[in-house]
């Protein structure tokens, strides 16, 4: 699969859906944002609680997929009441983001051949499902917001850095370096982030034995990872296959932000597509 480079044309499709919002009014963390109150408390706990001790005891206990079992579709039916409290950008529950992610790559690459990629834009948040109280009912700043590295220093491109204060490991003396307990171009799949949906739905998508591409669970593993797709940020933490596949995140990154509009799809055009993709990539049901 090529790499493929963001154009003018994508450009203008990208902001043919910005009518209602201008793109400066997206990831307003200022204290003028009327969902500021939400989002400060969240980062707040966010960043005080994502410890290396903390994320690799969820690590042990939730990637063994042993809670639930259900289908893509179940999965995507029991976000539909959840806001995520990170994000300041909608009030809309999660399968409407979702939709309208998939909705927005589907217009601009509309081929068979890039059916994965509408696929990713419905499934990348489905592991919110985490805090779903049948599921694993985990408080959210376990689950969303943007995820960063730990067992290191925690970069200035960390939104809400200040609050990084609180977390215990920021007075560790063998996490406070640069690199930290790692090594200089480990590879991201070898550094521990802060426990999310992210890691959780690309293990669901490996573990559960999807057929996406590669590209497709990068996206997956790696679009909250805002300091490096959008700041480049922890490079040296990064090796060759990750600058490779940073081409495609950044391509996500751009519906999955941009299409957080008021308008709601029409579920009932829609829907039975993207359930003859998921009954192409995913088996029928699946371990969560």
């Amino acid at each position: 699969m090529r790499i493929i480079v963001a154009s003018d044309s994508v450009s203008s499709s990208v902001d043919d859906l910005l009518d209602v919002k201008k793109k400066s009014d997206f990831r307003n963390y200022t204290d003028e944002a009327p969902t500021q109150n939400r989002v400060s408390k969240f980062y707040q706990d966010n960043r005080k609680h994502q410890t290396l001790e903390a994320v690799l005891e969820k690590k042990e206990t939730i990637l063994k997929l042993d809670k639930k079992l259900m289908s893509v579709w179940e999965a995507a039916e029991l976000l539909d009441t959840l806001v995520d409290q990170s994000d300041p950008d909608t009030e809309n529950g999660q399968i409407i983001h979702l939709l309208q992610t998939a909705e927005a790559i589907r217009r601009q690459y509309p081929g068979e051949e890039y059916d994965w990629f509408h696929l990713t834009g419905l499934i990348h948040d489905l592991g919110k499902v985490l805090s779903h109280p049948d599921v694993y009912d985990l408080p959210q700043h376990f689950v969303v917001g943007d995820t960063f590295p730990v067992g290191c220093a925690f970069e200035e491109s960390n939104v809400y850095h200040h609050f990084f204060e609180e977390n215990p490991n920021n007075k560790d003396p063998r996490m406070m370096s640069k690199l930290g307990i790692y090594h200089e171009g480990i590879g991201l799949d070898k550094v521990h982030f802060s426990f999310g949906h992210d890691e959780y739905m690309y293990q669901v998508c490996v573990q559960n034995g999807s057929t996406l591409p590669e590209q497709a669970l990068y996206i997956i593993r790696y679009h909250s990872f805002y300091p490096w797709h959008t700041h480049n940020s922890y490079t040296y933490l990064t090796n060759e296959k990750d600058r490779e596949m940073l081409s495609w995140v950044k391509e996500f990154q751009r519906f999955d932000l941009y299409s957080k509009l008021p308008e709601k799809p029409n579920l009932d055009e829609i829907i039975p597509y993207y359930k003859s993709l998921i009954a192409k990539y995913f088996p029928e049901k699946l371990r969560w």
